[in-house]
């Protein structure tokens, strides 16, 4: 895994050369005012990723487990 780091502390600014939406550029401007605005910013700020090439971020590691082998490994514990 790479460790480069990327300048996007200008994307809002960048992105608003990409699109002609109003409501996408008040956005860009103001900042999302709800839940779902900031879901919708997030959409734009990987919209962006994929316009400037940056590869996306890997996928966290599956760390569930089911509750046998949690039992399991308590009951391992507890005959110790």
């Amino acid at each position: 895994m790479s460790d480069r780091r990327i300048d996007d502390s200008n994307w809002r600014e960048e992105y608003k050369n990409y699109t002609s939406s109003p409501k996408y550029l008040e956005l860009l401007e103001n900042g999302p005012k709800s839940l779902s605005q900031s879901w919708i910013l997030a959409a734009l700020y990987q919209k962006w990723k994929k316009i400037k090439g940056i590869p996306p971020e890997a996928e966290a590691p599956n760390c569930q487990s089911s509750f046998g082998e949690w039992n399991r490994k308590a009951n391992q514990i507890e005959g110790q």
